[in-house]
């Protein structure tokens, strides 16, 4: 089985990059880089990320083996109520998204049939009650 040291020390020199030039980059000594792509030494979260970085490769790959699509995230968008709402409150873009993010986890636990979209009394109404646990 195929170890992150073994796929560090195969996109090394796939990419012809010495221990040397790879000590030089990420400032981890040369005799710890040989190690650990020998698999005689663990890396921490840190010096893996300076390796990975130093020769071009996902944290993915290294620690796995594969490459994975980075998520393809949707847009945020506020309901006009909300945006209506914060605007009076004199809210933040992070108050306001948590709070969307609050009601979202409430309706969540709820039946989607016949729910319908807050007013702009009710989402205030919802800041007050969570306004403490947003600071």
């Amino acid at each position: 089985m195929e170890t992150v040291g073994n796929r560090i020390r195969k996109l090394r020199e796939n990419k012809k990059i010495t221990l040397d030039v790879l000590s030089e980059r990420t400032g981890i000594s040369k005799g710890f880089l040989s190690d650990a792509e020998t698999g005689n030494r663990n890396l921490s979260s840190q010096n893996l990320l300076k390796i990975a970085n130093a020769i071009n490769a996902s944290l993915e790959y290294l620690l796995r083996g594969a490459d994975v699509a980075p998520p393809n995230p949707e847009p945020l968008t506020f309901p006009p109520e909300l945006t209506e709402a914060a605007r009076e409150l004199d809210l933040s873009f992070a108050h306001t998204e948590a709070l969307l993010a609050a009601h979202r986890s409430v309706v969540a636990r709820r039946a989607n049939e016949g729910l319908r979209t807050p007013t702009v009394d009710e989402w205030k109404d919802l800041y007050q009650s969570i306004k403490k646990f947003l600071n």
